[in-house]
């Protein structure tokens, strides 16, 4: 069937009616200032939109002008913008813009794109974001759901926002240019997600052609839903706190798993807000780092654990919060966040004798039942697992050392569950912020679930979940019975 992009776009115009506004978009009905898109937006960059919402007003009973945003130092900006994404980055650039638009624009906010970039915090996103919502100018604005769903309709085959908003440009007909970004971000956070979209309900799924989606699987009632599968998913999140503030509880709704593991939570449990630290449906363990704001591993589990171990019994490892075991009644689930060898490599004799204290912990361990480790290796094993191994032989990650530890780990039986059903390369779970790593997807495979050799059997899949972001890692998954 032809897809014809203007009935499309003319019947989610209909749709997304009904559909919570996106924050910018809101505000830009409300107040048509552009000194208010501009703020709202870059405080909208990497922050779910109820977020950015309540920073925004917060910020703007404070400074409802340029002028009184330059009465407000960095501290204060801090304290109204949190838990924005990246709150301090954002502070400072906010503290920085009024000087700089007195300097070089009358104190005036340009909606020129060229002018707009240059702009303390703007990227090309939040500049075409600006002219079309601040001023009515036409822009097309690419966001991540706009770059998604644009492919997954094959109205484009590109890689980058940018190559998709150049592609948009010669192929989009204007009148659209400005609304787009606003129907396929409502559209993309409700109805095409990034993880399981909602095919089964979608108004244009007869016109869909679905490229790359997998859709939502209708979970059965509690009394015919299989048994003897359990959904595993380990996850570095960098920051447990902060990826509170990008979407971490929807996250988990959406994806259900049985268990979830998180490394390099960097907080104790009295820091966090008590849905996370009780998740609701969940048993919730954690093992903190004895230094706050450093490391630390958790586990999430739908069913209880017999018996809960905390370390490997080495307190080098134990008091930074490496190892958190959780004991079943037919397995255990081991939960790692390894050392990371540092670009000097001063911890990569420490990390060396991390690796092999464990591997005794894990042998002993399987002499008993079966053995699931996940988490944060910190280290590629092949060449295969990334982007770049010519440039990196001699780095943390990816030193002889870390790869002969590997060799004769997964020699002595353990199952590298992934490569068991995938040998491809081009395959990540952590990419660099900088340089847009991501996007161009040159990235590193170091986040695992390995199964000792006599639970071979029991291994149902295994994939990588690289369209989840709130992290510089993505999610790893292991179907397990």
């Amino acid at each position: 069937m032809p897809f014809n992009i203007e009935e499309i776009l003319d019947i989610l115009e209909q749709e997304v009616r009904s559909y919570q506004v996106p924050v910018v978009d809101l505000i830009a009905v409300q107040t048509n200032d552009p000194y208010k898109v501009l703020v709202a937006t870059i405080l909208s960059a990497r922050t779910r939109d109820e977020v950015t919402a309540t920073a925004a007003a917060r910020l703007f009973a404070q400074a409802p002008t340029l002028e009184a945003l330059a009465l407000l130092d960095e501290e204060t900006l801090q304290r109204l913008i949190f838990p924005v994404g990246f709150y301090k980055n954002k502070s400072r650039y906010l503290a920085a813009l009024p000087g700089i638009l007195a300097q070089d624009f009358s104190c005036q906010i340009p909606s020129e794109i060229d002018q707009l970039i240059t702009l303390p915090g703007v990227g090309r996103k939040t500049a075409n974001l600006v002219r079309a919502q601040g001023f009515g100018k036409s822009a097309i604005c690419v966001d991540t759901h706009v770059h998604r769903i644009m492919n997954i309709w094959g109205y484009v085959e590109s890689v980058t926002p940018l190559q998709t908003e150049m592609m948009l440009r010669n192929k989009l007909a204007e009148k659209y240019w400005i609304r787009v970004n606003s129907l396929l971000v409502a559209f993309g956070q409700q109805t095409c997600r990034p993880v399981s979209p909602h095919c089964d309900s979608c108004v244009v799924s007869q016109f869909c052609p679905r490229i790359g989606v997998t859709p939502r699987k209708i979970k059965p009632s509690a009394s015919s839903q299989p048994t003897g599968i359990k959904r595993m998913i380990s996850w570095n999140v960098n920051g447990l706190r902060a990826i509170v503030g990008k979407g971490f509880l929807d996250i988990v709704k959406d994806l259900a798993p049985d268990i979830l593991a998180l490394q390099e939570i960097k907080a104790m449990p009295e820091q966090l807000p008590d849905a996370v630290r009780e998740l609701a449906g969940y048993n919730s363990y954690f093992h903190s780092a004895s230094k706050k704001g450093y490391a630390g591993v958790a586990v999430y589990s739908r069913i209880a654990a017999d018996k809960v171990y905390y370390g490997i019994g080495d307190h080098r490892f134990d008091e930074e919060g490496r190892v958190l075991t959780l004991e079943f009644s037919d397995f255990y689930l081991v939960n790692c966040y390894f050392p990371n060898a540092r670009h000097d490599l001063s911890r990569l004799g420490l990390k060396d004798d991390f690796n092999r204290a464990l591997h005794l912990f894990l042998e002993d361990l399987a002499r008993h039942k079966s053995v699931v480790v996940c988490g944060d290796f910190n280290v590629a094993h092949t060449e295969k697992d990334l982007a770049r191994p010519a440039a990196n032989v001699m780095n943390a990650g990816f030193t002889a050392e870390e790869r002969q530890w590997m060799d004769s780990y997964v020699k002595t039986g353990w199952i590298d569950t992934f490569r068991h059903y995938n040998q491809e390369a081009g395959h990540y779970s952590w990419w660099s912020y900088r340089l847009g790593a991501r996007a161009r997807n040159i990235g590193w495979r170091i986040d695992y679930f390995f199964v000792d050799t006599a639970s071979k059997s029991r291994m149902v899949d295994a994939h990588i979940m690289n369209e989840i972001h709130g992290s510089d890692h993505c999610p790893v998954v292991l179907d397990f019975k």
